[in-house]
């Protein structure tokens, strides 16, 4: 026999041991201080806590070699920096109670793992005492000393991982790392919008400045739209609608996007908790479930959100980095969100992203290197400008006897004082031309009219109740007992959306009835999928989103198809119905289904501006 006998050669029996406090803080280290972003995390969040007001981050290669945080806060004495260093000694909580915490940071873990894995200066000054300078290098403390400081602190560490050197074989380029401190800024920039933030890269001595976010005055929404707007970029705050609800203690504030804003990527959502960043997976799904109706599968939306409540309401303290929360409700905090944004949707209505008019002015723009000329001429009135047209319009036979591509409306001035102005003539049979005070919108006459009869298919629904087809024979489907009891816990809200269900003994389900609009279900399929949403997210939205897919289908087959001809009073109630129908300035995939051009914009494509 090649294994190796037990009896033959015993293995030694395992000693228990108590491990020195170095190896503890290297420990600690590894769960904390994962990367260089991590330490800059740990570093300005306890400048937050101390109540700075500005705050400086400069780091060098990547924050491998020099990370420097300097804050002007309230400080420390010469008598707090010692203790500062030490495991679990904190100025934050008092230990009596875990759940009632309002800072970033409780455990005092952060300053001595750093040290231990680094060389840490900690330089801080009171405003009732001196400036007072203490390092340590690889966990060896020295004492205090006297130094020159005007007020706040400064930690700089160095070298970081030199101590456990293994750790610096999985770092990534410098680039990447500096990318990761960059976004951890605009995390805690986002969240602390009365704050100011710098960050520089020092690398080589030369100091650039790579983020930098200014203190937003104002009231909360108008200095968090401020910040927004200088982290995540005009187009953003100008394309976003403000979020305030609040619901059995839990008050969700903030900036979402227009769906027709919508991300390639799930990169521009910030979600916090009590003003904490966080990446909650049941957060997460319920924004993207708030959208589901509005965006395709491929797309992500951006926002900016803060779910404000009850210290008691939530758990920080389940993940080292506090990346993560336990609400005491989550139910409660998935429903606010999706409700509350479905809501701010539908009173959003037929607006669309000012990005889509961007790009399509864009597409107009002359070549590169090539500026574009600005005549000076008087612009006439409107009047004149009439009189003009039908003073140069040509007579009936005068050669001009082709038929026009294009489908000409008489001038109704009427309905140009509306959102989406006056039609004025049809392209293509496809393209609705509309003309409003102060310029013109395309409207694409199959996609608006998909999602009008898609929202008039759902209001339908929901008025009528979901109709259930009977099985003839109940579907049995046997499962695991957790996920049996998992599926009946949810069969009352399951019973809501068409999906009757119940036990048949042991671990056993029944499916009694299905939602009619479905058609033939292969049901334990479908069962499995929501299985799977209910272990992930502790909800599914899956039978809602096959229902919403069939009406989808539906209202695409019963719109207005692509090539028709429409009369000037059917394109004028077209546009009408679309500034009364909530989402409509989107179609049922998430695309646009309309694009305003400014008056001011197509002038200056003509350099008449």
């Amino acid at each position: 026999m090649n294994a190796t006998t037990p009896n033959i050669h015993p293995i030694p029996r395992p000693v228990i041991r108590q491990l020195d406090e170095g190896a503890i803080n290297r420990i600690a280290a590894g769960e904390v201080v994962e990367r260089p972003a991590s330490a800059v995390k740990e570093l300005v969040e306890n400048a937050l806590d101390a109540g700075a007001r500005r705050i400086a981050v400069d780091y060098a290669d990547g924050g491998k070699t020099l990370i420097r945080v300097s804050d002007d806060g309230y400080g420390m004495t010469g008598d707090d920096l010692p203790l500062a260093l030490s495991r679990h000694a904190t100025s934050k909580i008092d230990g009596s109670d875990l759940l009632n915490i309002h800072s970033f940071g409780f455990r005092g873990e952060a300053l001595p793992s750093l040290g231990a894995v680094g060389r840490l200066t900690i330089t801080s000054r009171t405003a009732e005492s001196d400036g007072m300078m203490i390092a340590v290098s690889g966990g060896r403390m020295d004492i205090p000393r006297p130094a020159p400081l005007t007020r706040g602190t400064i930690v700089e560490l160095r070298d970081l991982f030199y101590a456990t050197p293994a750790r610096l074989k999985f770092m990534r380029s410098d680039r990447a790392e500096a990318m990761a401190i960059a976004e951890v800024m605009k995390r805690l920039a986002l969240a602390e919008p009365e704050v100011g933030f710098t960050l520089r890269d020092v690398s080589g001595g030369d100091a650039r400045v790579m983020f930098r976010a200014d203190p937003a005055p104002g009231d909360f929404f108008n200095a968090l739209h401020g910040r927004v707007a200088t982290v995540l970029g005009r187009d953003f705050a100008d394309n976003s609608f403000a979020v305030d609800h609040t619901r059995e203690g839990l008050r969700l504030v903030g900036y979402a996007a227009l769906p027709t804003y919508s991300r390639g990527s799930s990169a521009a959502q910030y979600l916090f908790v009590n003003g904490r960043p966080v990446q909650d997976r049941i957060l997460y799904g319920a924004l993207k479930a708030a959208y589901m109706d509005v965006l395709s599968r491929d797309r992500h939306p951006a926002a900016v959100l803060n779910i404000a409540c009850d210290p008691q309401q939530v758990d920080v303290n389940v993940h080292p980095a506090k990346s993560e929360v336990r609400f005491r409700d989550p139910a409660l905090a998935r429903a606010m969100i999706i409700s509350t944004l479905r809501h701010a949707l539908a009173e959003a209505g037929h607006r669309a992203s000012s990005t889509v008019g961007a790009e399509t002015l864009a597409a107009f723009q002359p070549e590169p290197g090539q500026a574009p000329r600005v005549y000076q001429m008087e612009r006439p009135s409107v009047g004149a400008i009439s009189r003009a047209y039908t003073f140069q319009a040509p007579e009936p036979m005068m050669g001009f006897a082709e038929a026009p591509s294009a489908r000409i409306e008489s001038s109704d001035q009427r309905g140009e004082s509306l959102p989406l102005g006056a039609a004025r003539a049809q392209v293509h049979e496809n393209y609705i031309i509309a003309q409003t005070a102060d310029g013109i919108v395309i409207v694409d006459q199959h996609a608006a009219h998909e999602r009008l009869v898609y929202e008039r298919l759902k209001a339908q629904r929901d008025g009528a109740g979901i109709a259930t087809q009977a099985l003839l024979i109940p579907e049995i489907i046997e499962l695991s007992a957790s996920d049996t009891a998992r599926l009946l816990d949810a069969a009352p809200a399951l019973a809501g959306l068409g999906l009757v269900i119940e036990g048949f003994g042991g671990a056993a389900i029944a499916v009694r009835e299905t939602p009619a609009i479905l058609g033939r279900v292969d049901a334990t399929a479908l069962l499995k999928d929501i299985l799977d949403d209910l272990a992930d997210l502790g909800n599914s939205d899956r039978l809602q989103a096959r229902m919403d897919a069939v009406l989808s289908r539906m209202s695409c087959h019963g719109s207005i198809r692509s090539g028709r001809q429409m009369r000037a009073e059917e394109m004028n109630a077209l546009l009408r119905e679309m500034e009364a129908t909530p989402l409509s300035g989107q179609c049922n995939h998430g695309r646009p289904t309309y694009v305003e051009l400014k008056l001011a914009d197509i002038e200056k494509l003509f350099g008449r501006r």
